[in-house]
């Protein structure tokens, strides 16, 4: 059974650094691209960074690059993002995604696909 499980969410302040970590199991991981999508409040899912099969390979969204980094251990079966430099604006669920033969870029455009594989989600809220 395909599972993946995040944690690390909590509460911070502006400024402040999480690391959110995604454990996954039920699927060849080595064999799946994966990623983390937010969830804002009244906002619709939008993706924000994936990482290659690899892990040699990331790609980010505008508002996180340089901020936020993706990777992944293909021994442990696991993925983390480390977030720096918190804003308000990064408050949201945070939700660990996988897809099958899938490029970190073209996951990228992947936040209502169907065969994507999503976790539970993670609560980050981050205060002025």
């Amino acid at each position: 059974q395909v599972q993946l499980v995040e944690s690390g969410g909590g509460l911070a302040q502006a400024g402040d650094s999480l690391r959110l970590s995604c454990a996954a199991s039920g699927f060849t991981f080595a064999y799946y691209a994966m990623g983390w999508f937010r969830q804002a409040p009244g906002k619709e899912r939008e993706f924000v960074a994936a990482v290659s099969w690899n892990g040699e390979i990331t790609y980010y969204t505008d508002s996180v690059e340089g901020r936020f980094t993706i990777s992944r251990d293909n021994i442990k079966n696991t993925v983390s993002l480390e977030m720096t430099n918190l804003k308000p604006e990064d408050t949201a669920v945070y939700y660990c995604a996988a897809r099958y033969h899938t490029t970190a870029q073209t996951l990228s455009m992947m936040a209502l696909d169907r065969n994507v594989y999503w976790g539970q989600g993670t609560q980050v809220t981050v205060s002025s």
